[in-house]
C-alpha cells in the first residue's frame, strides 16, 4: 500500500511523529527552509493534515485540494476552522475522552490551590516566614457552591468529583441536559448571582469569546472564585484583573489565558490569582493517550474506516476522495 502524504504544519510528540512515519510519508512544514515555496510544490499530494495548535484557516485549506482529514491533537479545535473544512468534504477529528478524567483533575487541584492558597502557604514556608508566624487563614470550600460554565465531558467528570467533596453544583449551558440532576441555569449571570465559585469548562470561539466580563464578575461577587480550565478567550482578562485587584472578587485560578504564552505582568503580580501554564492534561499518560487518539483517528481515515472522534460539524458520512 502506498503512503498517503501527510503535513505537520507543527512539532507533535514523539510517539505520534514515530508512528505517522512509519504508515505516512510525512511533511514537516516547520523543519522546511522556504516554507512557502515547498509548501506550493506540496500542497497538490497533502490528502492529511495532523496538528496540534496550529491554525489552519480556509486559505490553507484552500492550498490543499486533494485533502481529507484533519487530525488535530487535544479535545479543543478552536484552531480549525471546522465548520468550512466540512464543506468541503473534509473531516477534522480531535482527541476527547482520553483527556477528560486528567483535566477535571487539575481543574479540582487548581480549585483548592485558589481557595486554600496552597500554592502561596508553600512560597510562605520556603522563604522562611513561617519563623516569623503562621501563615493567615485562608478561604475554604465548606461553605461555597459550585457553578460549571460548559457541562460536557470534562464539567460532567468536574461535578462527579465536586460532589464528592460535598459541594451542591448548577450549570449553564446553552441548553439543559436530561441526563444530569444539577440545577440548570439559562442565563449565566443569574448563576454567578447564586453561586460564589465558577468553573469555566467552556471551548473557545467567537461564540464564548469573553463570555466572562464584567457583568459575570460583578455578580458573581466579593466572595467570588473563578477558575478557567477551559480556553482563555472565554475570559476578560482585562476586567478580570480590574475585578481582583479592586477586590470585587476574592481569587481566580487560571490553567489558561488569552495570548499564551503571554500572561499579563498585572495578573502576575497579583497575590490572589493562581496560575498554571496550560497544564491541564499535561501527564506523560494522557499525552501518551491523546497522541495514540490522533494516529487512531488517521489510521481509520488509511484503512477506509470510520474515524473514532470526528467533531459535530464533520459528522462521519464516507470517505470521499477530494481533487
Amino acid at each position: 500500500m502506498s503512503r498517503p502524504s501527510l503535513l505537520m504544519p507543527g512539532p507533535m510528540a514523539r510517539s505520534v511523529n514515530n508512528a505517522l512515519d512509519d504508515h505516512f510519508t510525512v511533511h514537516r512544514l516547520y523543519e522546511l527552509v522556504d516554507r512557502e515555496a515547498e509548501l506550493a510544490e506540496l500542497a497538490p499530494e497533502i490528502r492529511a493534515v495532523a496538528v496540534s495548535g496550529f491554525r489552519v484557516d480556509p486559505a490553507l485549506i484552500d492550498r490543499l485540494p486533494k485533502l481529507e482529514i484533519i487530525a488535530s491533537f487535544g479535545v479543543g479545535y478552536d484552531n480549525i476552522d471546522a465548520r468550512y473544512a466540512g464543506s468541503k468534504g473534509i473531516v477534522v477529528t480531535n482527541t476527547p475522552d482520553v483527556l477528560t478524567e486528567e483535566v477535571a483533575d487539575t481543574a479540582l487541584g487548581l480549585l483548592l490551590m485558589t481557595a486554600r492558597e496552597l500554592g502561596a502557604a508553600e512560597r510562605y514556608l520556603r522563604a522562611g516566614r513561617w519563623l516569623e508566624g503562621a501563615y493567615p487563614l485562608s478561604a475554604t470550600l465548606r461553605d461555597r457552591s459550585v457553578g460549571i460554565v460548559g457541562l460536557g465531558r470534562i464539567g460532567k467528570a468536574i461535578a462527579r468529583r465536586l460532589e464528592a467533596f460535598g459541594l451542591p453544583v448548577a450549570y449553564h449551558n446553552r441548553r439543559p441536559q436530561d441526563d444530569v440532576h444539577h440545577r440548570y441555569y439559562p442565563d449565566l449571570i443569574e448563576m454567578a448571582r447564586n453561586v460564589d465559585t465558577l468553573i469555566s469548562v467552556l471551548p473557545g470561539g467567537a461564540s464564548t469569546d469573553k463570555l466572562i466580563g464584567r457583568a459575570v464578575l460583578d455578580a458573581l461577587g466579593p466572595r467570588g472564585i473563578l477558575i478557567n480550565i477551559g480556553r482563555g478567550s472565554v475570559v476578560d482578562e482585562a476586567e478580570l484583573i480590574a475585578a481582583l485587584t479592586e477586590k470585587r472578587i476574592h481569587a481566580a485560578g487560571l490553567d489558561v489565558f488569552e495570548k499564551e504564552p503571554q500572561v499579563p505582568a498585572q495578573l502576575i503580580a497579583l497575590d490572589n490569582a493562581v496560575l498554571l501554564p496550560h497544564v491541564g492534561s499535561a501527564s506523560v499518560y494522557t499525552r501518551d493517550a491523546m497522541g495514540q487518539r490522533v494516529v487512531d483517528n488517521l489510521m481509520a481515515w488509511r484503512d477506509g474506516r470510520p474515524p473514532v472522534s470526528p467533531v459535530v460539524e464533520t459528522p462521519f458520512h464516507g470517505w470521499t476522495a477530494r481533487g
